[in-house]
């Protein structure tokens, strides 16, 4: 079976190239929607912008399958009175890959451009050099004084994020920023694709959630979850290419890009729909790694596991090398048998009696 196809990837590279920093979701959730209304039946939002496409909204069962809209990014937290800008995470931004960068100001007035600056190597001491830190990163708009920074529409709370685009390494290896987890929002869009060209029904209804506010606490998903009310949830997001220098394999485990989509063991997983994910897999030939979370997944999938008295929840991820930088690098394959896994688990989960199985 054919997974993607031109006008998925034009979508994908449209999709990873809009800004969605957390908590200003909602271009890159419009971009979403309009890709998915061919494939859903009607959507659901909520006041923060989490979307849902519906397929079957009528029925008495739900299930979602979920990924995550937002973006790093950083706010203005302080301009100082020579125009330098400085900043305060807004997710779980990398203070070390900042200097150099580009960034994009979100400003009333549109997009400001600026730089991390950091000095030059030759005003620095050998051996006694400073490390990139929070309270040393600056942006460098151009302005010679607080006063022209401000007539450039910048203050305090505007949020900044960086302008790298999508590139295809080597035919076939994805790379951008925020692939964490654009990629997800993506992955589950073409299942409801798949399952609408392929004219397959489902006795249940789908709910095919893109929650914001992951970044900053799982937030988007606590939210939509006490909405939805789902009997089954399967959440997919990325997770740590673990064979590039300087990670611990004993500590993180072993994943890696181009083995196949990752199948996570924690307590918020539900052990009988982990193992149907597993026969699953099996079954249709899918490859797939094993990594174990220990107490939490630190994903979506810890909210939808621990609401509504209980949800039978499981996580599949997308390994992904050098995660929250502009870099991100993911590779096709595990992109089609993550979209595969998911595709092929929902029509092996049947009405009634599985119901009560998977609780």
């Amino acid at each position: 079976m054919k997974i993607l196809n031109q006008k998925s990837i034009d979508f994908l590279e449209k999709y990873l190239n809009n800004s969605s920093p957390t908590g200003y979701e909602a271009n890159g959730q419009k971009i979403w929607m309009e890709y998915l209304s061919q494939y859903v039946d009607s959507f659901i939002t909520d006041v923060y912008g989490t979307a849902v496409g519906v397929i079957n909204p009528e029925a008495k069962y739900k299930v979602v399958i979920e990924g995550h809209s937002d973006e790093i990014s950083w706010y203005v937290n302080f301009i100082s009175e020579n125009g330098l800008i400085y900043v305060i995470r807004n997710g779980g931004s990398d203070h070390q890959i900042a200097p150099s960068k580009w960034v994009n100001i979100h400003t009333k007035k549109g997009i400001v451009k600026g730089v991390f600056g950091w000095p030059a190597i030759h005003t620095r001491k050998p051996g006694k050099e400073e490390v990139p830190k929070l309270d040393n990163i600056c942006i460098d708009v151009g302005a010679k004084n607080i006063k022209e920074v401000e007539k450039l529409g910048i203050h305090v709370g505007c949020v900044i994020t960086y302008p790298d685009t999508f590139q295809i390494l080597n035919k076939n290896k994805f790379v951008c920023r925020a692939i964490d987890n654009r990629a997800g929002g993506f992955m589950i869009a073409e299942v409801a694709r798949l399952l609408k060209t392929n004219n397959i029904s489902l006795p249940f209804g789908l709910y095919i959630t893109n929650s914001v506010q992951e970044e900053v606490g799982l937030r988007g998903a606590e939210m939509i979850t006490q909405t939805i009310k789902p009997n089954v949830a399967i959440v997919t997001d990325v997770c740590h290419d673990t064979t590039t220098p300087m990670i611990n394999q004993k500590e993180q485990g072993k994943t890696e890009i181009g083995k196949g989509a990752v199948i996570s063991y924690a307590p918020a997983i539900q052990n009988n729909l982990r193992e149907r994910i597993i026969e699953t897999a099996e079954k249709n030939k899918i490859p797939f790694q094993r990594l174990a979370s220990s107490r939490y997944t630190g994903t979506d999938t810890d909210a939808f596991a621990y609401s509504n008295g209980g949800v039978p929840s499981a996580l599949i991820s997308l390994p992904l090398r050098y995660m929250h930088t502009t870099v991100e690098m993911v590779h096709k394959n595990d992109i089609e048998n993550v979209i595969k896994l998911i595709y092929h688990t929902i029509q092996n989960i049947k009405e009634g009696e599985d119901f009560k199985y998977f609780n």
